[in-house]
């Protein structure tokens, strides 16, 4: 497989699509506290996801993985909107990567000097936070989708680690602590091993045994079971309480939390990459799970200057530990339908246990690189796990490839019931890509149904009550064919009362379904262009868009006129900060096509839609768009607009009539020159940082 910096654009693009769905059907079955598949490896692929698309930004998917924190969250338990979102952390995987960790902190805050950071063990358990007010816990919640956990509070008082309330002084009014739940090596096979005696359910791994054990309905249960936590960072605070995250873990200490007693403060490079080889060779003799090494920058201002890049902090990266590789027999190669009509062969594996985890299922790509390794049914493969989620096929074990075994070919249609021809997606250039798509659009099965999952996922609409499962059922039964009929379902009365006849529903199933059908007539603007399904429109795009136009009327009106090729509208469009020609033609595309425009119009009928956040008003750059160009000397070009977005304008990356300011360093070049013939204020850095500061 090529490494992403190789990738060509055509590349890039049938990559990230497979990568899309590929991790997609994973986090389904993570959601279901049922993985097929390892951690690490699951991380490796969002990685690669991350790379590709920071060397492509005009290529991020409508329902790309890296814009994804998380798990969803369970429908048994009340919802919890996080105080600050609990976000996830980038990987490393080898020392270079640590390396270029560092020295992307030092180009960011343009330092010279040694970088002094905490390094942590990362804990493999599931993630929490603790609400405390005036120092007593009053709620506490599992991560979920990263905004919106589970309300778990009355399960995670029965830890013991967790202090009801905290101690010492010193503590803010206000503040959420953040940690791991886990299970001990020991408490692991105890339980699995009294589950096993019962005839219950028995876990892979204590990752998974802890979240089942925290995540129970009855509290009594989740008290029976040996759950410990370890805290390492907090979340919304009222006030700070250190200046460092060293000062900050010992304050968390102080306060009566557990914190990890292997980490350390290390001072550069040489420090983080010691402390990793420190805690490799730690690793066995731990009572605990770990899969890595987080390493923070120590200085809080640091951190804050810093800041975010799409959903992973840029002061942070998790180190993670080396793949493990097992032996299968490959049963089968089936073929999957994803959203957009892509084609991903998966694997069909004789069950092995890699890692701790047992595999069945593995992404095969595309038929290319079925191809290009030689894969065929009957093979003896190598699977291999790179930290502890997806797996890859590596390839065949080809001394022990059995007498017959004859190269796949991949099939000319589609596996749905119209057996529509596929064809191979092409550039605008005309080149082919590896990519094959169904033809069949919204009237293949598959597809329709992938869309309607989109629609209902986490990070779009995340209905509480109607999951897979029910979807499924009700798109088979012709009760939901499109988005808006799950609103309208949710108001037939005759449909509802025939559901509460039926075997597994009743009152109180139906009342649950309706509940959170209407909870979702009020949706944010980016949630409503996110569930849309363009593509190229992910969650980070959505907010862009969400935030470029500022309500749904102007938003649909603006589709609108790019889909009628309004160069203006275009323009406006294209100007957005990383919005590029990919989004822009899929857009156009997308509201040109009636049978789309429809399902906006009977959306719209049924939802209300808010405005988007209001960004800062009381700033003498609020509601101002800025193009930064040239070289910066006191701001990085990333930090610069993170400032200006904090502070309420709009950063756009072309300069037009719509633009209020232009800041250019040394070597600004044609848009310094359109500003000066459209009449645009021009700024130095120095003034426009003498400006924000006012």
């Amino acid at each position: 497989m090529k490494a992403p910096a190789e990738l060509s654009e055509e590349e890039a693009v049938q990559e990230l699509t497979r990568l899309a769905d590929e991790l997609a059907a994973h986090d389904l079955a993570y959601r279901d506290e049922a993985p097929v598949i390892s951690d690490a490896e699951y991380d490796k692929l969002r990685r690669r996801n991350e790379e590709i698309e920071a060397r492509f930004p005009q290529h991020v998917r409508e329902n790309s993985p890296s814009m994804r924190v998380g798990a969803a969250r369970a429908e048994k338990f009340s919802p919890v909107q996080h105080g600050v979102p609990m976000l996830s952390l980038d990987n490393a995987f080898s020392n270079d990567e640590a390396v270029e960790f560092d020295a992307k902190v030092k180009r960011f805050l343009r330092l010279d000097e040694e970088i002094a950071y905490t390094a942590e063990p990362k804990i493999d358990g599931l993630s929490a936070s603790l609400r405390y007010e005036n120092g007593l816990l009053v709620q506490g919640a599992t991560r979920g989708d990263g905004r919106t956990g589970e309300d778990v509070t009355e399960n995670l008082r029965t830890l013991a680690d967790i202090p009801k309330r905290l101690k010492g002084e010193g503590w803010p009014e206000v503040i959420e602590i953040r940690g791991e739940v886990y299970l001990g090596h020991d408490d692991f096979s105890a339980l699995n091993s009294a589950a096993e005696a019962a005839g219950q359910k028995t876990y892979a791994n204590p990752r998974n045994a802890a979240s089942g054990s925290l995540r129970q309905i009855d509290a009594k249960i989740t008290a029976a079971r040996p759950l410990r936590f370890f805290a390492y960072t907090w979340g919304l605070t009222s006030e700070p309480f250190a200046a460092t995250q060293a000062q900050a873990l010992e304050k968390l200490k102080q306060w009566g939390f557990q914190v990890t007693p292997q980490a350390k403060r290390v001072e550069g490079v040489a420090g983080l990459l010691a402390v990793y080889d420190e805690m490799a060779a730690l690793r066995p003799k731990l009572t605990f799970d770990i899969d890595g090494v987080v390493y923070k920058v120590d200085r809080l201002d640091w951190q804050e200057r810093l800041g975010f890049v799409s959903r992973n902090p840029r002061w942070a990266v998790a180190r993670k530990f080396p793949a493990e590789q097992a032996r299968t027999l490959l049963r089968a190669i089936d073929l999957q339908v994803g959203r957009t009509g892509a084609i991903t062969p998966v694997a069909r594996l004789a069950p092995v246990t890699v890692g701790g985890v047992s595999v069945e299922n593995a992404t095969l790509h595309n038929g290319d690189e079925i191809a290009r390794k030689d894969i065929r049914v009957g093979d003896i493969v190598i699977l291999q796990r790179a930290g502890d989620v997806i797996p890859q096929i590596l390839g065949p074990v080809l001394e022990e490839r059995p007498k017959g075994a004859v190269p796949f070919e991949f099939p000319q249609t589609c596996p749905c019931p119209l057996a529509t021809p596929l064809a191979r997606e092409t550039t605008a250039a005309g080149a082919e890509t590896v990519v094959r798509r169904c033809t069949g659009e919204f009237a293949c099965p598959f597809q329709r149904i992938e869309h309607l999952r989109h629609f209902v996922s986490r990070r779009a609409y995340d209905i509480e009550g109607l999951g897979e499962k029910q979807l499924v059922a009700f798109y088979d039964e012709g009760l939901i064919k499109e988005p808006a009929d799950i609103f309208r379902l949710a108001r037939d009365d005759v449909v509802l009362e025939a559901l509460r006849g039926r075997h597994g529903y009743g009152e109180q199933s139906v009342a649950n379904l309706v509940a959170g059908i209407e909870a979702r007539r009020t949706i944010a603007l980016d949630r409503f262009i996110f569930g849309l399904g363009v593509r190229h429109v992910g969650e980070t795009t959505a907010m862009t868009l969400a935030r470029g136009y500022g309500t749904l009327e102007a938003f649909v009106a603006a589709m609108d006129r790019v889909a009628a090729r309004d160069p203006e509208a275009i323009e406006e469009l294209d100007a957005l900060d990383q919005i590029g020609e990919a989004v822009v033609e899929a857009a156009a595309s997308y509201f040109a096509e009636a049978h789309n425009r429809r399902i906006v119009e009977d959306l719209v009928g049924q939802l209300t839609v808010l405005d988007a956040e209001r960004p800062k008003t009381d700033t003498a750059v609020a509601g101002k768009t800025v193009v930064f160009t040239g070289a910066l000397e006191k701001l990085t070009r990333d930090e610069a607009k993170a400032q200006a977005e904090r502070l309420g304008a709009k950063v756009s990356g072309s300069v037009s009539k719509k633009t209020d300011i232009v800041v250019a360093g040394p070597g600004a070049g044609s848009k310094l020159k359109t500003a000066a013939e459209l009449g645009i204020q021009v700024l130095t850095e120095d003034e426009w940082l003498a400006l924000i500061a006012g």
